[in-house]
């Protein structure tokens, strides 16, 4: 690795969280993993980990596979060869459905939210799948905590919303799963500069809590900065990986990536 030292001020600060790592166990592996539309072929032999406890970051220029990979472990694509392990489980014998009742849960490009319903109701849906119920109402008040402006919200529909309260709706209902586990894809954007460091940081923070983030960003500098470890995708497969502090300094990622 390059011994260049960026010179931009990081934008969100995890305390050292990240430069320190994560020592949890392996939570999520795939093993040699390939998807393709039809003759296309948008994964091409991706071998990962998330660990407990951990930020990982897939960062890529558009169409190298990063959005196919989210998918493929949510079983909203299928796999044409390999292995996606999580918590033991292999995930290619579950539907999607089930996927999330394994504890995965999934923050979607584009949000996703139900326009029509309210704030409330948007992150009661995602109560269904959940199989011991708990208390529902202290899970929305820990997202209502996270999200004060949701809670100010609480009963307007969403479609109503700004996109950065969008994004957070679509992050909050993500916990109402009570997944151990939440990929994210391309949290910042359309978000203005501002709102970005506030999603960032609530990223961070709801790490802190317990979930472990797998993270899809097109702002490389962003993502690298509060991950533990990352991987950058080419053309369907992984061209370096690595701690993201060593990414942030390699030369290749930089030149590629950080504009740098």
């Amino acid at each position: 690795m390059s011994d260049v030292r960026s010179t931009d001020p990081p934008v969100v600060t995890p305390n050292g969280d990240a430069a320190r790592g994560a020592a949890g166990e392996s939570i999520l592996t795939l093993e040699d993993v390939h998807v393709s539309y039809g003759n296309i072929r948008a994964v091409r032999g991706i071998s990962m980990e998330v660990r407990r406890g951990e930020i990982v970051t897939l960062i890529g220029a558009n169409g190298a596979g990063k959005t196919t990979t989210l998918r493929a472990i949510s079983r909203l694509v299928p796999v044409a060869h390999g292995r996606l392990t999580f918590r033991g489980h292999d995930l290619t014998r579950f539907p999607a459905h089930e996927v999330v009742r394994l504890g995965i849960c999934h923050v979607p490009e584009g949000r996703g939210v139900f326009a029509n319903l309210t704030v409330r109701e948007n992150l009661l849906l995602a109560t269904y799948s959940r199989r011991g119920k708990g208390d529902v109402n202290k899970d929305l008040e820990r997202v209502y905590s996270v999200f004060p402006r949701l809670a100010e919200r609480r009963n307007q529909f969403a479609g109503t919303l700004s996109g950065g309260e969008q994004q957070m709706l679509a992050v909050g209902r993500a916990l109402m799963t009570g997944g151990e586990l939440m990929l994210l894809d391309e949290p910042s954007m359309g978000l203005a500069p501002i709102l970005v460091e506030e999603i960032f940081r609530i990223l961070v923070e709801i790490n802190r809590q317990g979930t472990t983030l797998l993270l899809v960003e097109q702002n490389a500098r962003m993502a690298l900065q509060v991950a533990h470890r990352a991987y950058v995708l080419e053309t369907g497969t992984i061209a370096v990986s690595g701690p993201a502090k060593d990414l942030l300094d390699d030369p290749r990622v930089r030149e590629a990536y950080l504009g740098a």
